[in-house]
């Protein structure tokens, strides 16, 4: 039997990092008198990935892989965007996409470890 607690854990410790990053990087609007908004209820409408309450590991590990995509897809025309126009803010975008990109390898590598027979389960 494949193990993928350990790999796990180490993805979610890098997420909270990851996600403690994405919380400073998004304390600019506040600084700059924008409005921000956590409210959950609205929280999944302005997602760029929807929400997945499957019960199934690998089901959870393939919609978490088509999350990180999309993160890193949203990261890279960010980055782009912003070209040489602000550097700081873009080092901060492609930062995360390197996150987004590690994590990405990550899942891939669980799915690989995984037993065929309990992909298709």
């Amino acid at each position: 039997m494949v193990s993928v607690a350990g790999p796990i854990a180490g993805h979610t410790d890098r997420r909270a990092d990851g996600h403690t990053f994405r919380s400073e990087a998004l304390s600019t609007p506040g600084e700059l008198k924008g409005r921000k908004t956590f409210n959950p209820e609205t929280l999944t409408q302005r997602a760029h990935a929807d929400y997945d309450a499957s019960d199934d590991l690998v089901d959870m590990i393939k919609e978490d892989l088509v999350a990180e995509r999309v993160a890193i897809a949203s990261y890279t025309e960010i980055a782009k965007w912003l070209g040489d126009g602000d550097p700081t803010t873009r080092r901060v975008f492609e930062d995360l996409l390197a996150q987004e990109e590690e994590h990405a390898d990550d899942l891939r590598g669980l799915l690989e470890r995984i037993p065929q027979d309990k992909k298709t389960d």
